[in-house]
């Protein structure tokens, strides 16, 4: 018997899984993570990482940000406490969903993660306040390969469901992108 639903969404790659627990009087159980059940999912190489973050004012946005070639990762995005609108944007070269977004509420009580793989930018509204995510990730954390696209760009337009509140200075700083900008090839090493 699965302990996961994957169901597959309109971005090619992004995966929705919804945990099963198994509920009895004392609570439940749940698996968080399989590597033989996410590997249906197209989550195959091993988590290098796992990430705890706390966002404590509801409208905050994190993001949009993604890792280039060779630090590329998937990232499986879990709410553990709270709600958030997590949301994926396709920034692989040539794809035929390039600057799509899709969003989806985590939260604690409905059991869900996404999975955002490699050529994708990946951003989070708090829904509430003091919103707990957990995501592993394949790649560990590279600060030269890291790149971020603003939140609020309109060639993406991301429809974030409330009023942004707060952002980090790093992320709102960020420059839009324009008609220039043709995408990522995720096995491709950044250039300096």
């Amino acid at each position: 018997m699965s302990s996961f639903d994957f169901i597959p969404t309109v971005l090619g790659g992004v995966t929705l899984i919804r945990r099963k627990p198994i509920k009895d009087e004392r609570g439940f159980f749940a698996r968080f993570y399989c590597a033989e059940e996410f590997a249906a999912a197209g989550v195959t190489k091993p988590i290098a990482q796992i990430n705890h973050t706390l966002t404590c004012k509801k409208g905050t946005v994190r993001g949009l940000h993604f890792q280039y070639s060779p630090h590329a990762e998937t990232k499986v995005v879990s709410c553990v406490r709270g709600s958030i609108f997590d949301v994926a944007v396709d920034i692989r070269k040539d794809s035929p969903t390039f600057l799509s977004w899709h969003g989806e509420i985590l939260s604690a009580d409905n059991q869900t993660s996404l999975v955002v793989p490699e050529g994708f930018a990946h951003g989070f509204q708090a829904l509430t306040d003091d919103c707990e995510i957990i995501y592993c990730v394949t790649a560990a954390y590279s600060k030269q390969n890291e790149s971020i696209i603003n939140a609020i760009d309109s060639m993406i337009a991301v429809s974030w469901p409330q009023p942004i509140t707060e952002r980090s200075a790093r992320d709102s700083e960020q420059p839009y992108i324009n008609s220039t900008f043709l995408g990522i090839e995720p096995h491709i090493t950044k250039k300096s």
